[in-house]
């Protein structure tokens, strides 16, 4: 070890290099998984389980209906829109294993957020849970996708029960809009017409795409990052590594309650944990804690991954206190920062430390994670997982000294081949080979890195990016707003809310008035929770707005500068 903060050292029970190229791809651990555990189960949830054999034949069949009844081809691009349920996988799974290529979407985009990411990914297919296609309705005809396929909630869990669900749902829950989608098919036909043929696998490499991730990244738009099955194999053998002395084959039930549209659930606990022959129990709704409870109460589960707002959420539900944790090994915090409290409570009431990890969409997203042998620091993420390298370095790209501050910089086989279709944005991120995150960051002696500021202005909501310029975009198209700058501040529920401060060109504009407006043309998250009135905002003297100001101003105000 020198005196930089280049460092690339792991925990005395973790290898320094694991073989990222086990896989030719996805598809062959998959294949691998599907013969090694076979009647095992692989994915349950609301009571129904599908083993490791029943998903091959169904995603199979998911393949048959892409490639054969559809017409798709190799790298065409399969958006699957859906919360946790038993369908995800299968169609996950079976796109991959027809070499396409898989867009994971939020169910709660607006439709101009779905209609942006849609044609931006040039998706050919849309996989949707009924709940949501009202909106896919909305811009039907505003995206160049040709195929539908509409799912409901309950369509595989079998028999007179997915029957019930469904009904609840739709009809007593009131829970999905109306719609009109012509000449779309349901989940359930998809899978019915592929079975009609014989599954020949689709050959892809390390090489080949497998997700588009959509992210804010660190500039402009929302964008896909593109992963490839090299990137997600690597990841996959990092994360095995990293846990494999505390996790057997076949042994372990993991509890998934973030959504596997999301990197962090979709490669630790989707695909890693597949590996390994484990049983993953999805939670469609984990914001109903009480039935979530119920569903923990269950099982004598072994590992459960989370963000913050997630465990601090459960912590604070008096019937999470009284379940069984005698079976649990692993807990891992990511997706935004693991805070003291909520680590230090943790642990006092499973007796289980709460390892905080690290990553971005754009490496796949696993970079560092505590140590899960006791030795976490908290407050820190770790060191580097295996065949990882992280610096952090000044504006130049230069190591600095240990101790000093910069920009973490990460380097390893699970970084993104870029943002698709952006090759000035890729650059914009990248120096070498070095992924250059966004974030400001310390690094100690041991290796063990800090987060203390961003350099980026996103702003993180319960581990989901916010980019203010999407969201000063909506604030502005509303009548009666002149000009918007739109900050993050801190917020005990979910690390950061998003603050806007508008000038008013119409006097008769309120708070309530620009909230809902935004509403129509963004996801929840991403609405300002708070709307400020101002006569003029800070700009450059070229006239462009200054949010550190904003944001300096507002901490003055609130007496925390």
């Amino acid at each position: 070890m020198n005196d930089f903060s280049w460092f690339k050292f792991y925990p005395s029970a973790v290898p320094h290099e694991v073989d990222c190229a086990a896989y030719s791809s996805v598809t062959e651990l998959f294949e691998e998984s599907v013969k090694k555990y076979g009647t095992a189960v692989a994915y349950e949830c609301m009571g129904k389980t599908l083993t490791f054999q029943e998903l091959d034949r169904l995603s199979a069949q998911f393949a048959n209906y892409l490639i054969h009844e559809l017409k798709l081809s190799k790298g065409a691009r399969v958006a699957i829109q859906m919360p946790n349920v038993l369908q995800y996988p299968v169609a996950m799974f079976g796109a991959l294993r027809a070499g396409m290529v898989v867009v994971n979407t939020n169910p709660l985009y607006t439709p101009s957020e779905m209609r942006h990411q849609f044609n931006d990914s040039g998706a050919d297919v849309v996989v949707i849970v009924a709940n949501f296609a009202s909106n896919l309705e909305k811009i039907k005809t505003e995206i160049q996708a040709k195929h539908v396929i509409v799912t409901e909630l309950g369509d595989l869990l079998g028999g007179l029960k997915g029957t019930i669900v469904n009904l609840v749902v739709k009809h007593v829950k009131k829970m999905v809009p109306a719609y009109h989608l012509s000449g779309a098919v349901s989940f359930k036909k998809a899978l019915s017409l592929g079975a009609n043929h014989s599954f020949k696998k689709v050959a892809s490499t390390l090489n080949d795409p497998a997700f588009l991730q959509y992210t804010g990244g660190t500039t402009g738009v929302s964008k896909g990052a593109e992963l490839s099955h090299g990137n997600i194999v690597a990841n996959m053998q990092q994360i095995s590594a990293w846990m494999k002395p505390k996790l057997r084959e076949k042994e372990e039930i993991v509890i998934t309650a973030l959504p596997l549209y999301h990197i962090f659930a979709l490669t630790v606990n989707c695909l890693a944990m597949l590996k390994i022959g484990a049983h993953n129990v999805l939670i469609t709704n984990p914001r109903d804690m009480k039935a979530f409870i119920g569903d923990l109460a269950k099982k004598r589960f072994t590992v459960i991954t989370g963000v913050n707002t997630l465990f601090n959420g459960l912590l604070n539900q008096e019937a999470f206190g009284k379940l069984d944790f005698s079976g649990l090994k692993i807990a891992v915090g990511g997706g935004m920062a693991v805070q003291k409290a909520t680590a230090e409570k943790w642990k006092a009431v499973t007796g289980v430390p709460l390892a905080e990890g690290y990553g971005l969409t754009e490496t796949a997203p696993v970079a560092t994670c505590n140590p899960i042998d006791g030795t976490e620091r908290i407050g820190t993420i770790g060191m580097p997982l295996p065949n990882t390298e992280v610096m952090i370095a000044d504006d130049a790209g230069n190591p600095v000294a240990l101790g000093e501050r910069g920009e973490i910089l990460i380097k390893g086989p699970q970084v993104m081949r870029g943002y698709w279709n952006r090759p000035e944005e890729t650059a914009l991120v990248m120096h070498g080979d070095w992924f250059k995150s966004g974030d400001i960051g310390v690094m100690d002696a041991d290796g063990y890195t800090k987060i203390v500021d961003r350099k980026k202005e996103m702003i993180l909501v319960s581990g989901f990016n916010v980019y203010p310029n999407e969201v000063e975009d909506a604030v502005a198209s509303c009548p009666g707003v002149l000009e918007v700058g739109v900050i993050g501040m801190p917020d005990p529920k979910s690390t950061e809310k998003v603050v806007a401060y508008v000038v008013k060109k119409d006097q008769a504009l309120t708070e309530e008035k620009v909230i809902e407006h935004c509403k129509e043309f963004l996801t929840n998250y991403k609405v300002p929770k708070e709307v400020y009135f101002t006569d003029e905002l800070p700009k450059t003297n070229v006239g462009k707005i200054l949010r550190r100001k904003i944001k300096e101003a507002h901490l003055e105000k609130l007496g925390l500068a």
